[in-house]
């Protein structure tokens, strides 16, 4: 039976792809939890803001009650009588 000969630069490139995998695969992993920490992130500023905006919308309901009111509490409080 022969015996083959195996070079050790293949067995070294081989060691040195996977340990290249495995940094990559780290690197990867990484940049996945920072990205997914990020959205989370922007995910909590949009419900800020949302809640923000109903608020908002609720003062400008209010206000549009007000000026709606307006008119006739001048009247009243100049001494005119609104007409029957």
């Amino acid at each position: 039976m022969a015996v083959r000969r195996v070079r050790r630069t293949n067995g070294r490139n081989l060691e040195e792809a996977i340990a290249l995998l495995i940094n990559n695969q780290a690197q990867f992993l990484g940049v996945a939890a920072r990205i997914e920490s990020e959205f989370a992130e922007i995910k909590r500023i949009l419900q800020r803001h949302e809640q923000i905006l109903i608020e908002h919308g609720n003062i400008l309901a209010s206000h549009s009650n007000i000026l709606a009111g307006l008119p006739e509490a001048i009247r009243e409080k100049i001494g005119f009588k609104a007409q029957a």
